[in-house]
């Protein structure tokens, strides 16, 4: 692995190379994305998050996935064309990358390994579900779309939020405001 979060490369969606390197010092939400799920309504959470803290250091960071049920089938620049039209979306995109199975992006491999396990609501019924139709997440694996890892400035991994944590979800907004506070 390499030695920082924030050396590993990956594409944005223009097929150019760049890495968290970009976003130092800056506090990250990184989201598997995808334009064809019942969580895809998540993008006006993420864009209005977004908005609501950039100017003190924080960015949203999309990863479109087709991990899960087929439901990012779209090329890059259509992804693009979906998130801009569709949910106004001005955070980051980048390329379609895996983020489960032996193909997993190098990102995701890290995020995985400082943050195995991803925190559900009590409440929450999405593994349920999963575990019903035969889809229940091997360990250390993402889930679903719409899990939600949270980087501080340093590029430590400090939180990993389940798929059905909404972003306004006051367990995000309040760790995303106490590391903007750091």
């Amino acid at each position: 692995m390499t030695a920082s979060i924030h050396d590993i490369p990956f594409s944005r969606a223009d097929g150019s190379t760049t890495s968290l390197g970009e976003y130092a010092n800056k506090v990250l939400l990184i989201v598997n994305v995808a334009s064809k799920c019942g969580f895809t309504k998540q993008y006006d959470g993420l864009e209005a998050l977004y908005r609501s803290y950039r100017d003190q250091g924080f960015v949203v960071l999309g990863f479109p996935a087709n991990d899960f049920a087929g439901q990012e089938p779209g090329t890059d620049a259509e992804i693009q064309e979906f998130c801009r039209l569709t949910y106004g979306v001005e955070f980051p995109v980048f390329a379609k990358i895996e983020v489960t199975g032996p193909r997993k992006h190098p990102l995701y491999q890290a995020l995985i390994e400082a943050r195995p396990k991803a925190v559900f609501k009590p409440d929450s019924t999405l593994v349920t579900r999963l575990a019903g139709r035969g889809a229940a997440p091997a360990a250390g694996e993402v889930s679903w779309n719409f899990e939600k890892f949270l980087v501080d400035r340093k590029g430590v991994v400090v939180a990993r939020f389940g798929s059905d944590t909404e972003p306004q979800d006051e367990a995000i907004v309040g760790a995303v405001r106490k590391l903007l506070a750091v």
